[in-house]
């Protein structure tokens, strides 16, 4: 009897234990009654009948990450490239996840693998390496859609490497090198024309601040000019005014039977004339008579007509 009872008791805390069952977080589990799904148990603590119920399928709710293996892919245009990537999905429905599709991470992979030589190979080298972000959405929208029934959400595709061929990357860093030679000589022979402009330029410039200095030049020159024949006029205005005020003093003098007035003019006319004579380009010797006496004496009335004019006939003053 207490072997029995000591069995009952012990076969209750096992099947009190088998029917409690503790879901973690971010897990859910499938409930199957005889092989058949009965219910999805959430994260907590939940009972279940025991040697009736039993737990099916333990999957995670949390979003996954998948590595896709490395394959070859032929291009648009034959080139043979190496890829790879990884694929991120979630479970959104357990029992779909569970019974739709066997092998639900292999199943998503192998999907992955195929569109992604589709997607690749319909696409020419240059825009596999230059529009990876577009190859991307595309494989995204395409496998989303097939794993939709599964009950998974693909949220992302990433393209991880794309490796071109050996002669390829040679090729293309040929050609890389040949478009910068370009631009370098484009970007050389621009700095030469602008710097022949700017020459061009400068030279202008200076001929057109040359041409100002000339000409304010020959503007102040011009002015110069002026000042000077305006200065000449005035002193030949002024010489012409005393020569009008000694010839009125002279007449005047004449006049009124001045002697001294009359040798004062003619010793005048005869100094101006003997000047001439001296100064003639044909100069030649003449013999002329020249009487002294006159000559002083003209020169003796022109002072006394210069004391009876008011002018001091003193050194300092001529």
């Amino acid at each position: 009897m207490d072997f029995v009872a000591v069995a009952i008791v012990i076969f209750a805390i096992v099947t009190l234990w088998k029917g409690v069952v503790t879901v973690p977080q971010g897990m859910e589990y499938t409930i199957e009654r005889f092989g058949k799904y009965r219910a999805t148990f959430s994260p907590g603590l939940h009972w279940l009948v025991p040697y009736i119920d039993g737990i099916g399928r333990k999957l995670s709710m949390m979003e996954q990450v998948l590595d896709v293996p490395s394959q070859e892919v032929i291009t648009k245009d034959n080139a043979m490239v190496g890829v790879d990537g990884v694929v991120f999905f979630q479970i959104l429905d357990a029992p779909k996840a569970a019974y739709e599709v066997q092998n639900l991470e292999l199943a998503t992979m192998q999907l992955t693998m195929t569109n992604l030589r589709t997607v690749m190979g319909s696409m020419d080298l240059d825009e596999l390496l230059s529009q990876r972000d577009h190859i991307n959405a595309k494989l995204l929208t395409v496998v989303d859609d097939a794993t939709t029934p599964w009950g998974i959400k693909v949220t992302r595709i990433e393209i991880r490497d794309i490796r071109p061929p050996t002669d390829l990357v040679n090729a293309m860093g040929r050609q890389m090198k040949a478009e910068r030679e370009k631009r370098a000589n484009i970007l050389e022979a621009e700095g030469f024309r602008a710097a022949a402009i700017l020459k061009a330029e400068g030279e202008r410039q200076a001929q057109i601040l040359g041409a100002e200095g000339m000409k304010q030049e020959q503007i102040l020159e011009a002015e110069g000019r002026r000042e000077a024949a305006f200065r000449d006029a005035e002193a030949r205005e002024r010489e012409a005014e005393a020569e009008a005020k000694a010839t009125t003093m002279v007449s005047q003098a004449i006049a009124t039977g001045d002697v001294q007035a009359i040798n004062y003019f003619v010793a005048t006319k005869y100094i101006e004339a003997l000047g001439q004579i001296a100064t003639s380009p044909n100069e030649k010797l003449v013999l002329m008579p020249l009487e002294a006496g006159n000559v002083i004496g003209a020169l003796g009335g022109i002072a006394e007509l210069a004391k009876k004019a008011g002018v001091p006939t003193t050194p300092a003053a001529r």
